[in-house]
């Protein structure tokens, strides 16, 4: 059931923390031993591979916990990084599928600020990797939300919503990326069974956003906001990591304009079009789109030949330093008559102060 946030002063104050590992220090395990065991605690304790055709139509085999595992596909390094990654060392016959993974989270969301930490995101030709979240009450009723998204070499990252009928984008809302079109001219609708299911997406402005020169930066930082005023976007390189993030004390309100944001105004954000999200994250090759759009892409030769060899895939990894998943909480919440009592300011708290989840190795 969704909840709706009471107006009124908040301040979002704990998170859970999904991905990161925290490598046991125990002596009676052998180092195989351990390595399994941060790898069961951290990614399968949380989230759940999927193993089953891709409902893109990639070229790819999602395998699953074992096998991710055994051929090194899924796993916690030694500093604490967790790293999904498609195959890179498998040569394949033409029309065979690349392994890879795709994980989704059990826990399941209402709103919130979502907040990944990565050192690398996949790129490529023939590559689409994605992290996402998506509702459990039925595609694309209960929605869709795109956070990190792009094919190829792509330097711009591209934010989509996917929704039931009547979400709109707001045309003026304030963002800094650009709306994408569809027969020249802006594409407001939502709505995924259109055809062609574009979704309303926003690509961001910035070429370090997605692709090589985001990973040659060390990457950074993307948020997500779900809440009562809508949903933004905003991404971070690593030089530029507000300060109140690193600290754990997000404030969204001090991070500038958003890449892209949906209002209330055209679509409600609470309970009707987007509702009881779960966490994803995948890399698959070709398919809807990096398939499609393989042919004007500047990539060479077709997606099904690049899709051969190995060595064109080195890039399709994550590499993730944590995924924090904060709340609202109230911060007035005693009646007007009650005895005063000491009270914390919001910046010193920070404005989203409630951690549901972390994904991470080294808080474990």
């Amino acid at each position: 059931m969704s909840t709706r946030i009471r107006t009124g002063p908040h301040f979002y104050g704990s998170s859970t923390t999904f991905l990161k590992a925290k490598h046991s220090s125990s002596t009676s395990m052998s180092t195989s031993e351990r390595a399994r065991f941060t790898f069961d605690l951290v990614l399968c304790s949380n989230f759940e591979f999927f193993k089953w055709a891709d409902p893109t139509n990639g070229r790819v085999n999602y395998i699953d916990r074992d096998a991710a595992f055994a051929q090194g596909l899924a796993f916690v390094t030694d500093d604490d990084k967790v790293i999904m990654q498609g195959d890179n060392t498998t040569w394949l016959d033409r029309g065979q599928f690349r392994n890879s993974v795709r994980i989704q989270g059990h826990k399941q969301y209402n709103t919130g600020l979502f907040i990944l930490d990565v050192d690398k995101a996949p790129w490529g030709c023939a590559v689409w990797p994605a992290f996402w979240t998506v509702g459990m009450g039925g595609w694309p009723q209960s929605g869709e939300i795109d956070i990190i998204e792009g094919v190829h070499d792509n330097s711009h990252n591209q934010v989509t919503w996917h929704s039931g009928s009547g979400c709109h984008l707001t045309p003026n809302a304030t963002f800094s990326g650009t709306v994408v079109g569809m027969d020249g001219k802006q594409h407001l609708d939502c709505d995924g069974l259109l055809p062609g299911n574009p979704g309303c997406g926003i690509t961001e402005w910035s070429r370090a956003s997605y692709g090589p020169l985001f990973d040659a930066q060390g990457g950074g930082v993307y948020a997500m906001k779900w809440d009562e005023n809508g949903i933004s976007v905003w991404s971070f390189y690593r030089a530029a990591v507000p300060q109140d993030i690193t600290d754990g004390s997000p404030n969204p309100s001090g991070w500038g304009v958003p890449v892209g944001t949906l209002l209330p105004t055209n679509c409600n954000p609470l309970s009707k079009y987007f509702f009881n999200h779960s966490v994803i994250f995948d890399i698959t090759f070709c398919g809807d789109w990096a398939g499609n759009s393989y042919a004007t892409s500047g990539c060479p030769g077709t997606c099904e030949d690049r899709l051969m060899d190995p060595s064109n895939f080195v890039n399709a990894t994550w590499i993730i330093n944590s995924l924090k998943i904060y709340r609202k909480t109230m911060l007035n919440t005693r009646p007007a008559n009650a005895a005063p009592r000491l009270e914390v300011s919001i910046p010193q708290l920070g404005v989203w102060g409630v951690l549901l989840f972390v994904l991470s190795a080294s808080v474990l």
